[in-house]
């Protein structure tokens, strides 16, 4: 539905409520107009008046739920839905849009939970079978996610989604991997400037019969994940005249052992040595066969947020704290201790966008493990203030030197859209954790804390946007 279309469907909603001022289904549909037409704080107070007024009204809970959970508010979007449930347990999409809220906040076995209820209301109801599929993938049970993923996809490896701008479109072709891997680009991708259609990559059988597009963006970012979809994408896009952000080849190339191996030769890098090995023989045989002296770390490839990641201190514990681990390999990591003089382990993300680097932000954590949602940055001052400093100027935080490492690992990368994930060692050489295009960019949240992160974070939104018009 076009801008004018939503305008004149909003004006025959108001003339409908003229007649019937007491209608909640039309006033919830009003609300979903006022949405789309990015009039949010209207649509907000039609769901809030609504409630107030019914509290056990379920589309307005369950409506009121995907408002909030697209606007951000996952919280609140996961208890309109809970609320919405209690008021009909056997809702399938009530169900699933719950699964959903805990999917992205990483609870994958409530996620399944609630997946699988949907499922056994409405077992045709393709958004659960997706996101079981996912949420399976995620707790290592690769076989069972096939049978969803086969369920889900049958019929949908190519989808156009809504287009909401005024002027002509921008069509891109976004590549994605529903076996995992492939990176979130909503922020992105604005529904007002580009049309999107996805092509799900492996699960396209025959030759595609793609729709005429300026720009192809490359969503699928995991080269030990989804090594064949990348490979089968490569083959696909020599047909396709149209340029290409992430080329398939160059994501191929960034595979966690090989990433070490190659940036490890740079100048003012140090990449911890990696090796893949096979679990079984690793269990049976112990760390020091492949070279290995403890304490090292331990994780499946293709997984991210640090699952199945941990650090062993003991030979002795080795076999047990990887027999959990999904998979056939193991990847033995070397350990680098990167404490601070305050006891403390600093990761900074910078993102490589269009041949330019971006500050995102610097974790700071005790534990060796250290990611933004876990270093509790929102209940220390003096840590958003060091990550504050560091969006402002990343050269006087770490120095011309440690800037002109990152600027030769982007570019060994080669990437049109990556992050580099690293800290610095004593020596002040930039120690990478990971640099590949599985990073993603979300906006911050409303909390007043966060305004320092809002204008960094737009900039790297816009230089994306800007990047996929300029390849057009």
């Amino acid at each position: 539905m076009t801008p004018a279309e939503r305008e004149d469907a909003l004006a025959e909603l108001d003339a409908r409520l003229r007649a019937d001022p007491l209608s909640v289904d039309l006033a919830l549909d009003r609300a979903r107009v006022l949405a789309g037409l990015d009039r949010s704080a209207e649509a907000r107070d039609v769901y809030l008046r609504i409630v107030a007024r019914d509290p056990d009204h379920f589309r307005a809970l369950n409506d009121f739920g995907t408002f909030l959970m697209q606007a951000g508010f996952r919280a609140a979007a996961r208890t309109a839905y809970e609320r919405a449930l209690g008021v009909d347990p056997r809702s399938a999409l009530a169900h699933a849009n719950l699964a959903n809220v805990l999917f992205a906040e990483t609870d994958y076995a409530g996620a399944c939970r609630h997946y699988e209820a949907a499922l056994a209301i409405d077992p045709q109801l393709a958004e659960a079978h997706q996101g079981l599929s996912y949420a399976l993938t995620r707790l290592g049970r690769e076989e069972d996610a096939l049978q969803h993923r086969r369920h889900g996809f049958a019929g949908r490896a190519l989808t156009a989604a809504t287009y909401r701008g005024a002027a002509p479109p921008v069509d891109v072709l976004l590549l994605v991997c529903a076996g995992g891997g492939t990176t979130y680009t909503e922020t992105f991708l604005d529904d007002r400037i580009f049309r999107t259609t996805t092509l799900v990559a492996d699960l396209y059988r025959g030759t595609p019969l793609l729709p005429p597009v300026d720009v192809v963006f490359n969503a699928i970012s995991d080269a030990d994940r989804a090594a064949p979809a990348l490979a089968a994408m490569e083959q696909l896009l020599a047909t396709v005249p149209a340029r290409v952000v992430n080329a398939p080849r160059r994501v191929l190339a960034t595979a966690r052992e090989a990433n070490a191996a190659r940036l490890g030769r740079l100048e003012g890098v140090v990449a911890p040595r990696t090796v893949s090995v096979p679990r079984a023989e690793l269990a049976a045989r112990g760390a020091e066969r492949f070279g290995f002296a403890f304490p090292l770390l331990v994780r499946a490839p293709g997984f991210h947020s640090g699952q199945y990641f941990a650090l062993v201190e003991r030979a002795a514990d080795l076999a047990a704290t990887i027999a959990p681990f999904p998979g056939d390999d193991v990847l033995l990591i070397e350990y680098v201790d990167l404490r601070g003089d305050d006891g403390c382990v600093r990761k900074y993300r910078m993102m490589a966008v269009d041949g330019a680097l971006y500050p995102l932000h610097v974790a700071i954590a005790k534990q060796w493990k250290v990611h933004y949602f876990s270093a509790a940055m929102s209940e220390d001052a003096a840590k958003r203030a060091e990550d504050a400093r560091f969006l402002a100027d990343p050269a006087a935080v770490f120095g011309p030197a440690a800037l002109a490492a990152l600027e030769r690992v982007r570019a060994e990368i080669a990437l049109d859209y990556a992050g580099i994930d690293f800290a610095l060692d004593r020596a002040g050489r930039v120690v990478v954790f990971e640099a590949n295009a599985t990073m993603i960019v979300l906006p911050p949240g409303p909390d007043p804390i966060w305004e320092y992160r809002r204008a960094p974070t737009a900039r790297i939104i816009d230089a994306v946007r800007a990047m996929l018009l300029a390849r057009q």
